[in-house]
């Protein structure tokens, strides 16, 4: 069987160190990467078959990643993995060129088998997530700009869609392995950026565009 050789580009090292060990022997990391300088600098250097991406990370997230490196003519391949399951990421990141996205509720089996389809030339979704490419490729319309919500950082919209969905400020820092600290300052700033008092008119807001 062929080894797949992979980098895995993520902002969380526990996170890294977890799809290590749950990964299968048909797949070999050959390095990791925390941000988009070290990304681009690591996928030049090491030249993997494979690219586990994160979505959201300092210096411009997954999709500068994508541009930079295939702007530049690399052929390498790229899996979004990503906490998000939201369509707006999904169809950013494929149109920049990813091969595939999952969420990081998939199992180290499956998540081998990915990488490896993927390394082959197939395209691979997350169940649900293949309607929003569907979807969106059909579509021949672009989708309507929405100022306050592009006034949001990636990590903002993140927390948001997880206050609406009813989830508490320890469950939101668990699920994308920040403190709650760090919860509570992202909140803060959504509502002030929004103008909203309350994380219940947060739920409405995010409920009304349809971001839950």
């Amino acid at each position: 069987m062929k080894t797949v050789r992979v980098l895995i580009v993520d902002d969380h090292r526990l996170f890294r160190s977890g799809v290590r060990a749950e990964l299968g022997p048909s797949i070999q990391v050959i390095g990791e990467a925390e941000d988009v300088e070290s990304a681009v600098s690591a996928i030049a250097e090491l030249a993997p078959d494979v690219v586990l991406l994160d979505v959201h990370m300092p210096g411009g997230g997954g999709q500068e990643v994508l541009r930079r490196v295939l702007g530049s003519g690399s052929q390498v391949r790229f899996l979004a993995l990503s906490v998000s399951d939201a369509a707006e990421d999904v169809i950013g990141v494929i149109r920049g060129g990813a091969r595939g996205y999952v969420t990081k509720t998939i199992s180290g089996a499956e998540l081998t088998d990915a990488i490896v389809r993927v390394s082959e030339g197939d395209a691979v979704f997350s169940p649900r997530l293949a309607g929003f490419v569907l979807d969106a490729f059909a579509s021949t319309e672009a989708p309507p700009i929405d100022p306050e919500l592009d006034s949001l950082t990636q990590r903002e919209r993140e927390v948001l869609r997880l206050i609406a969905r009813g989830y508490a400020y320890k469950e939101i820092a668990k699920e994308l392995f920040i403190s709650v600290k760090t919860v509570e300052t992202h909140v803060s700033s959504v509502l002030r950026k929004l103008q909203l008092s309350n994380r219940h008119e947060l739920s409405r807001w995010a409920t009304a565009r349809r971001l839950v």
